[in-house]
Order: C-alpha cells, then structure tokens, then sequence
C-alpha cells in the first residue's frame, strides 16, 4: 500500500491531527494486499442492480464545475498529503482535472471553480464538526482576510499551479468560498443560472465531503450531474476510505458517473 516513510508520514499525520502521544493510537497497520483489495472494491459491479438513463452533454447548458483545485488538497506540500495524497496519485486526479479544464476550455463551456477558504473569523467558530476541527488545526485553506491576497501566493489557499493557465484566463469564474461541504453558503447556483446553465460535469477535491454535497444540493435544484471518478480523490483514514464511500453514494445518486477518458471524448 505504501512504503515505509509515506506510512510513517501519515502515522505523524494522524498522531497530530488527533492530538495524540501514543505512537501507535492511530496507527494504519500492515494489511498486504490491500492496494489489491481496494482495487477491486472501486471497480463497479458486474451485474449492477441500478437502471442509469442516458447522460448526454449539451454544450448549450453544460458547465464544468472544479471544487477546491487547491495546493492543501492537492500538493505533497499539503499538511493533509500524508492522508489524501495516496488517493490522488491513484487517481491520477491533478493530470485528470488538467485534461478536463483542456476539453471544457475547448468545448466553450463555463469553468466554474468552487474554492474553499478560511478567514481568520472562522477560527473562532465555536461549533465545529471533526473534519472542521482537522482543517482548522493544520490551518488548511487559510487567507489573511476576505478583502486581501497578502500571503496567497505560495500559500496553501491558492491553486495548484498545473492550473492556474485555465484558471486566471480571464474566462473561468471563481465563485466565493464554500465554508464547510456544500455549496448553500456561496454563489456557484447563482452563478450557474445566470449562465443558463442546468447541466453540470462535477470534479475536484474531497470525494466524500465536497464533492458529494455539491451533487446532492445540486440535484435538489434539478440539476443533471455526471460525476468523473478519477478527477477526485479522498481521505483514506482508519475511519474508512472516502473516496470508496463517495463511489458508492454516486452510483446511487448521480446522473453519470464517468471516467476522464469519456468525458473529454463527450465533450470533443
């Protein structure tokens, strides 16, 4: 599954995000073989149970929507990389996301990017779930103020620089800040209407926190969505793999669940 410093970079990792001493309290273990298994877990039944009608992309009311294409979520620089950076190399999820921004940019449909930042305020929220409690403590995502850049660059907060060329094109919107996971605290269904757009390719960072509460708020709007499952990645963590959690939940729930492969092909 990993070698022995990237499996000792996350046994730190989680020491500290739990704020333990033991050096053992949170320890992975040694499963052989599981890279194996998790293989074999993501691959999709089959003889699936679910009927999936037809997803078709029109370029009229289509958009692409990228969540948190952030250095904190996707950069071996990240405090969180000892956790979430074996899922986006197994994913191939930076290269992936870069080939989508390609094809949207060509296929001349809306980028819209949905970022996360903190602002000092936020850390003295004094309700906070345990992934809030995580962020805040290894100051991921963090910003000086709302009305600043001082300190962005370089920072955790600013985009991978794989996309940055399609980001500050002067053409892709950046919509305000999501606080938690969904997008009911910031302006993406604002934006995403008054750009007539009701068709959305969802990717981005994490799999079972943002990117599956932006699917569901956006199909309670009536939204199409089709999910691609390698331009996103999770936490693997000993409560469990995200990124196996959120594939589960989208073969329930989305509309298309497609690889980037198909997806830049349906957008050619």
């Amino acid at each position: 599954m990993c070698d022995c410093v990237e499996d000792g970079k996350r046994r730190a990792f989680l020491r500290a995000a739990a704020g333990a001493t033991a050096a053992g309290a949170l320890a992975l273990g040694g499963a052989q073989g599981a890279a194996a298994q998790e293989a074999d877990s993501y691959a999709d039944p089959a003889e699936p149970a679910l009927t999936h009608q037809e997803m078709t992309i029109d370029p009229a009311r289509a958009a692409l929507v990228v969540i948190d294409p952030q250095v904190d979520f996707m950069s071996p620089k990240s405090p969180a990389w000892p956790v979430v950076g074996e899922s986006v190399t197994e994913q191939g999820t930076v290269p992936n996301l870069v080939r989508l921004f390609r094809a949207a940019k060509a296929a001349g449909i809306p980028v819209v990017i949905s970022p996360h930042y903190y602002y000092p305020h936020d850390h003295r929220w004094k309700v906070q779930g345990p992934l809030e409690i995580l962020q805040h403590r290894l100051g991921m995502f963090d910003r000086k103020g709302p009305l600043t850049l001082e300190g962005f660059e370089g920072s955790g907060a600013e985009w991978m620089p794989e996309f940055v060329e399609y980001i500050e094109d002067g053409e892709t919107i950046v919509c305000s800040p999501h606080k938690l996971y969904g997008p009911q605290q910031n302006d993406l269904v604002l934006q995403l209407g008054k750009q007539g757009r009701n068709q959305v390719i969802l990717a981005g960072m994490a799999a079972n926190l943002c990117v599956e509460s932006h699917l569901r708020h956006l199909l309670e709007q009536g939204y199409e969505v089709a999910v691609v499952r390698d331009a996103i990645a999770a936490a693997k963590l000993p409560e469990g793999d995200g990124y196996l959690a959120a594939l589960i939940n989208f073969r329930f729930i989305a509309n298309a669940l497609w690889t980037t492969e198909e997806t830049v092909t349906r957008l050619g």
